[in-house]
């Protein structure tokens, strides 16, 4: 899929099938990659499935918040000539669609929340990344999933090389900084999109009590789990989360 990446204007994405648009949202260290099975599956079953390349590090450093990436996403959606959207994100990813709903709810038909930020998230625990120090770096990409195994050298040398580039490493921190700010725990009760959450188990980032704390504050919303998963369910149990995401969206005719 990333093989095929489309860049017009200030906009690189990956775009398939035909049918109601889908919008997947990546996550701060997510490669568009992660949604590969996510993307074939539903653009082959009349769906029309786009990833844009979210500006993590291209943005000023005073507009790298979770504010000005949901405003990219809404110039990337009048672009695209798409008036309303199901949004799928994971992570970071799923923390702009929430905002992006607040703000531009009547753009949104449904929300799909996989590991999401918003409410709290574990990224760092107590310590900051040392430049440099690759162990690290190793052991938090695999706490990310519930295999360690899943964490492979190519996607450890991805996140190293963030976080060894200054650039990146400030803006990363920008950016896990403005989604605490930006607490949506206020905001979920007014919001009334039908919202699919689909949550690994074992998830360490978003624990499973973040996805009941979803479930508690959104009027509309379904929670489902996967076992012996993480953080991020599309790449660890991907035929599972495609299933379950499949039945909701049939269920709720979307």
């Amino acid at each position: 899929m990333t093989e095929n990446l489309i860049t017009e204007g200030k906009f690189t994405y990956a775009e398939a099938g035909e049918g109601q648009p889908i919008v997947i949202l990546h996550g701060l260290m997510g490669a568009l990659s992660n949604f590969d099975a996510t993307f074939d599956h539903f653009s082959s079953k009349g769906y029309k499935v786009l990833i844009p390349e979210l500006p993590l590090y291209s943005l000023p450093l005073i507009k790298t918040n979770v504010k000005n990436l949901a405003k990219f996403l809404n110039e990337f959606l009048e672009f695209k000539n798409i008036e309303k959207a199901v949004l799928l994100g994971n992570s970071l990813g799923g923390h702009i669609g929430l905002y992006f709903s607040k703000h531009y709810p009547e753009k949104v038909k449904a929300l799909v929340l996989t590991g999401s930020s918003g409410l709290y998230e574990n990224s760092m625990g107590d310590s900051y990344p040392k430049r440099g120090d690759r162990g690290y770096v190793t052991k938090k990409a695999q706490d990310v999933f519930y295999d360690p195994a899943i964490a492979t050298e190519q996607l450890v040398d991805d996140v190293y090389v963030v976080i060894n580039d200054r650039n990146s490493l400030i803006r990363t921190l920008a950016i896990a900084k403005s989604a605490i700010r930006h607490n949506m725990a206020k905001d979920l009760p007014n919001m009334h999109q039908p919202t699919c959450l689909i949550w690994g188990k074992q998830d360490k980032v978003t624990p499973p009590e973040v996805a009941v704390d979803f479930n508690k504050l959104l009027p509309d919303s379904d929670l489902f789990w996967i076992d012996k998963c993480g953080h991020a369910a599309m790449m660890e149990r991907p035929k599972e989360f495609n299933e379950v995401l499949d039945t909701w969206i049939t269920s709720r005719n979307i």
